[in-house]
């Protein structure tokens, strides 16, 4: 089950919402909770809009279910009740929420489909995570499956699955295999996008709802960008 994007005021395009869950396609730049740059997040502007859409006093409770990086554009789903927010939680621990991402690169990978298996470690100072082929101190297993599914004149589009959910594991993967995403000079791509985005989009999103035990079938329309727009009927 998946809704038209609905948009607001304030820029925030909401791709499904019920009483308990609110799902939205983030834009490059935006950060999903606070940290301290003290930009606001989007976890803010979406309780600005519940608060505005229903005109609702006092405060507005949403709980943060899952993360994507700034630079990184695509589905961020949120909880909208305090019963839904551990539901959701316990459907991600137990891996049966099914994410599908699109991502850019330059080089085409050497195979046309694949499953990478790594370990990462996060290297907080620099907030990076290296991906090695052996269990190295310190590091988590990473599991995912990317298909290659269009070539363009220049460049590649890939969807990728995940099995976990490590600190920029789909940027680090990819890169490990001499294919970083466009934008993403931190993991190895020649130069950063002019809007400081890297072309990473988180396509899909599917799941049984925690409370109405429906299946909800999400997808993100691509952010407007020649490149993108080229994938567009991939």
């Amino acid at each position: 089950m998946a809704s038209k994007v609905i948009s607001n005021k304030r820029n925030l395009k909401v791709l499904y919402e019920d009483n308990h869950v609110i799902i939205v396609n983030k834009r490059a730049g935006d950060i999903v909770q606070g940290d301290r740059t003290g930009d606001m997040p989007l976890s803010d502007v979406v309780k600005a809009y519940i608060k505005d859409k229903y005109n609702k006093p006092g405060n507005v409770y949403l709980g943060v279910v899952h993360r994507l990086d700034r630079p990184t554009t695509g589905i961020v789903l949120f909880a909208k009740t305090s019963k839904a927010l551990p539901r959701l939680n316990k459907l991600f621990s137990e891996k049966k929420v099914h994410k599908t991402y699109w991502a850019i690169v330059k080089n085409a990978p050497p195979e046309k489909s694949d499953t990478l298996i790594n370990w990462l470690k996060k290297n907080p100072k620099t907030n990076k995570s290296t991906a090695y082929k052996k269990e190295t101190p310190g590091s988590k297993k990473a599991i995912l499956h990317y298909e290659l599914i269009k070539s363009l004149d220049n460049y590649h589009l890939l969807e990728v699955e995940l099995e976990t959910g490590r600190h920029h594991q789909i940027r680090s993967q990819l890169a490990s295999i001499g294919a970083p995403i466009k934008g993403d000079l931190k993991y190895g791509f020649d130069r950063s996008n002019k809007d400081a985005s890297i072309h990473l989009h988180s396509r899909r999103l599917q799941f049984v709802h925690p409370v109405s035990k429906e299946p909800i079938d999400v997808i993100a329309p691509l952010p407007k960008d020649p490149i993108w727009d080229a994938c567009e009927n991939a």
